[in-house]
């Protein structure tokens, strides 16, 4: 019987750049013509979302919101190390970057072989921020200082890749495969932010991963790119995503799958919680704390029942597409009967979204 720990992370782009820049989504949509005079004016924000502004334009802020994400993100590696997977599955979203017009799966399981992948020379295929400056070789600037030419070795498994997508189909979840990429010369930034912020402080990264895709993004995956748009930008929406519940049904049954092969498998979702670029109520100005805030207290309680409740609908209006990712660890852990054993909200009201990072230990029936 096989072993499962489940963690859940951010891939939230600027923190692979720099302080100054963290609060750059926030920057545009005060030059945004639709968002309303009074809604861009700091005496009209809450009392916290002035305080981490401040009086530098929230760099301080992004110093702080920096340490408080390594924190969780130091923790989740410990726990990593620890439990000394055989393999690693990412739940990830793709926004416009290996699946475009052709083909936009619900889920695609990548059973990828190894790849070496150059994460700035690809950050404009791989992250929202992809300004590139020669003084860093062609590349990304980055707060690591690593140039274009840095190669990252992902190790892939296609054994399990290729297990956990028959079982899945065999058990009437019909999810696609890939044994290479489509659009894209690496892995999405979902994916390659996780392994960069996994190993952080480079200390180097030997787990094979199967890169595991959600369609998180949904109506706006092809007609918005997965990406910000100015408030007033209105255009006819795609197909939806796949719902909150039929998530955390996949997620539960993949948590099956790994509990009866022979492999120690860590479950990871990689995802920052409500997007304030997708929230129309904020002006699109902050997140949605109050259904984070509502999503995390259930998280810590293990009351999943919450979370298989909530719509889809529900989940667009609070800016959580990507929160589908945690909807499939949330499944995972409820199938298998395992409570957070760490969990830490960083709350931020200029930084985008806020960022939960969890750790889910095998429980005793699991080891």
């Amino acid at each position: 019987m096989g072993e499962v720990l489940g963690l859940g992370i951010s891939h939230y782009p600027p923190l692979s750049g720099r302080d100054a820049d963290m609060a750059n989504i926030l920057r545009g949509r005060l030059g945004d013509p639709g968002v309303p005079a009074e809604a861009k004016d700091p005496a009209n924000w809450p009392a916290a979302m002035q305080a981490e502004w401040g009086d530098d334009e929230g760099v301080a802020g992004a110093t702080r919101h920096r340490a408080a994400m390594l924190n969780g993100l130091r923790k989740a590696r410990a726990a990593l190390d620890a439990f000394n997977p055989d393999f690693v599955i990412v739940w990830g979203d793709d926004q416009y970057e290996n699946f475009k017009e052709s083909i936009i799966p619900p889920f695609c399981v990548m059973a990828y072989d190894d790849m070496d992948i150059q994460p700035w020379a690809h950050a404009s295929e791989s992250a929202m921020f992809s300004k590139t400056d020669d003084e860093w070789g062609g590349g990304r600037p980055n707060v690591w200082g690593e140039k274009r030419d840095f190669t990252l070795r992902v190790p892939g498994h296609r054994e399990a890749a290729k297990h956990i997508a028959s079982e899945l189909l065999q058990r009437d979840f019909d999810v696609s495969y890939a044994y290479e990429p489509l659009n894209h010369p690496g892995l999405p930034h979902a994916f390659l932010n996780t392994l960069l912020y996994l190993d952080y402080d480079r200390k180097g990264w030997r787990y094979p991963v199967v890169p595991f895709q959600i369609n998180c993004y949904g109506r706006k995956v092809i007609s918005y790119r997965g990406f910000i748009s100015k408030l007033g930008d209105i255009r006819p929406l795609d197909p939806p995503s796949p719902s909150p519940k039929r998530v955390f049904n996949m997620g539960a049954e993949v948590a099956r799958i790994c509990r009866e092969s022979p492999w120690r498998v860590a479950l990871i979702a990689s995802a920052s919680w409500s997007h304030a670029f997708l929230v129309d109520s904020t002006f699109r100005m902050q997140p949605d704390i109050v259904t984070d805030r509502k999503l995390y207290d259930a998280l810590v309680a293990g009351e999943w029942d919450v979370w298989k409740s909530m719509t889809l609908d529900e989940v667009e209006a609070a800016g959580d597409q990507e929160m589908l990712n945690w909807f499939a660890l949330a499944g995972a852990m409820d199938a298998l009967g395992q409570g957070c054993s760490w969990s830490e909200f960083v709350e931020t009201h200029i930084f985008n979204s806020s960022k939960v990072a969890a750790i889910f230990e095998p429980s005793g029936d699991n080891k």
